[in-house]
Order: structure tokens, then sequence, then C-alpha cells
């Protein structure tokens, strides 16, 4: 059973802000998204079976979610292409972030030091961070079911 993340973000917290490269190659700034709950799960890698569940649970729930006024992404270390092959697999209707670099990653505390069958590595945490209209944190998981998140996800932003 995977532990919860030690965070530093917590709920009233101003979110970092960031641009970054989404799918489509284009870039997207978070002074952008004020006015709108915005919905940021980071995963670890695309098209493995973890991370394709969560984002289809994303996908299979975002017309709810759409109703929310929510602004949905994802964040991996994958590159563009590798998010655009995801996205057509498997019909992603949102747009995933290319932080090959983990500043993103990093700056909400995604990042750190993991254990695969007795070894370490830094990497990215399972983390989903809800961000309300202001700016600030809403509301973090740090412990995902990634069959289930989505609906939590939606559950917790109609209760904004």
């Amino acid at each position: 059973m995977a532990k919860p993340v030690a965070l530093s973000l917590r709920p009233g917290d101003p979110a970092p802000s960031f641009s970054a490269i989404i799918t489509n190659g284009t870039e997207i700034h978070s002074k952008d998204l004020l006015g709108k709950p915005v919905v940021i799960y980071f995963y670890p890698r695309d098209d493995t079976p973890g991370c394709t569940k969560e984002a289809c649970g994303f996908r299979d729930q975002y017309a709810e979610l759409q109703k929310t006024g929510a602004v949905v992404l994802g964040v991996s270390a994958d590159t563009v292409k590798s998010h655009a092959k995801f996205t057509d697999k498997f019909q992603l209707p949102f747009p995933l972030i290319s932080d090959p670099d983990a500043v993103i990653t990093k700056a909400f505390g995604a990042w750190g030091e993991k254990v695969f069958m007795g070894r370490k590595y830094q990497g990215i945490h399972r983390v989903t961070f809800l961000i309300g209209a202001d700016g600030r944190i809403a509301r973090v998981w740090d412990l995902v079911k990634p069959e289930s998140h989505a609906a939590e996800v939606l559950e917790a932003l109609k209760a904004l």
C-alpha cells in the first residue's frame, strides 16, 4: 500500500504559478486560469496501468467536471510527443503538461524519493491538487486510488 506523500502545500496556500507546454504544443500559463477551479494531477508516466486508469477516469467524468467550470490538467515528465500518443490512444479531452525537468512537479512538491522493488529513486508522486478560482489550494489528495479518483475530485468540485 502506498504511503501519503509529505507535501508542503496545504489548503489555503497560494498555488505555484507556472508556464508549460501542453499536448498540442502550445503554452499554458497559470495566470490565465485564475477565475476557474483547476484540477492539476501529477502522475508518473504515460500509458502505464495506474496512470491510464486515472487518466481514463478523468476522461469518463469530463463532461461532469466541465459543468463545474473546472479545468483539468495532467502533469508528467513525458514528452509532448508521448502525451500526444497517450491522448490519441485513450481519447483524453484535457491537456497534459510536459514537465521533463520537473520544474512544476517540484514547485507543487510532487517530486521526491520513491521505492520500487527495493530500489530508491527520485520521481513523480501521484498527487492531485484542486485549486480554487482564487488561485489558492482548496484540496490535496496525496493518496490516490486511480480507479475512483476522478469521482472523488468531482465531488470536491461540486462542494466548492
